[in-house]
């Protein structure tokens, strides 16, 4: 997840788009054995932002192919900031976001996922019938490649029925942390993998915050025998807890999973 390998550029966040090292960040994600980058994209600082700014595509495709680094998906941190179906002063995001999606298939992003969570969780069927409605009109301008994906805090019984509003035009980007902190059954979330085309690879106790991986409540061992069951070979993306040493933390983290696959 991008921004994990640099300094946070603001204080209090554990994600931000690192506006002055995004380059330095790739070139390090190369050097220890990291190609792929899920890229980042805040509400304060989204003008500077690579993926955002058409003049400054060149300057990030560039770096990408120097360094043997791709941006399959891109996270709209953005959206959860500011989500446009509980406020219609927020119809900003939807724009943005629509810019965001064309801009991207410029650089190859497959996956554009949208928190549902925290500030953007989806409250009552009025918010829920308002989302729907505005995701329907985005699909209609996602290239053949592109899907929007939801990083959602919906219990598992409940996501079967929500995708299916949108005829499965939808998918979710699963997170191993979230799980843990809203303390969902593993088994029951196994019913909608099918629909799971991205995961981020993280840990939370149950009701608290992220920690590094093996420390939460996460059972990432019987996670791998399921995906391994499944035959799971889409991305893995570390959007792990940080710490002082932003590559030791990686590392230390990237080997914890090494022992399950």
């Amino acid at each position: 997840m991008q921004g994990r390998l640099v300094d946070t550029e603001k204080i209090g966040r554990i994600q931000y788009f690192p506006s002055k090292n995004w380059k330095k960040e790739i070139i390090l994600s190369n050097s220890i054995g990291f190609n792929i980058m899920e890229w980042t994209i805040n509400y304060e600082n989204i003008n500077s932002n690579h993926l955002f700014n058409q003049k400054k595509n060149q300057e990030l495709i560039k770096t990408l192919n120097t360094n043997h680094v791709s941006i399959p998906s891109v996270t709209c941190d953005f959206f959860m900031q500011r989500p446009s179906f509980k406020n219609k002063r927020n119809k900003k995001t939807l724009k943005d976001l629509k810019k965001i999606i064309k801009l991207s298939r410029n650089i190859g992003v497959k996956f554009i996922i949208l928190p549902l969570v925290d500030n953007s969780s989806i409250n009552g069927e009025i918010e829920e019938k308002v989302l729907i409605k505005q995701i329907k009109e985005i699909i209609k301008i996602l290239g053949n490649k592109q899907k929007i994906l939801f990083e959602i805090d919906y219990p598992p019984n409940k996501i079967f029925s929500f995708l299916k509003k949108f005829n499965f035009k939808v998918g979710i980007n699963y997170d191993t942390g979230n799980s843990a902190s809203m303390g969902y059954s593993f088994e029951e979330e196994k019913n909608y993998f099918n629909h799971v085309y991205n995961i981020h690879i993280k840990d939370r106790k149950f009701r608290g915050s992220s920690v590094r991986l093996g420390q939460g409540d996460f059972n990432f061992r019987t996670f791998f025998n399921f995906l391994k069951k499944i035959k799971y070979n889409k991305n893995l993306i570390f959007q792990t807890a940080r710490s002082q040493n932003h590559i030791a933390e990686i590392l230390k983290n990237k080997k914890f999973v090494s022992k399950f696959i």
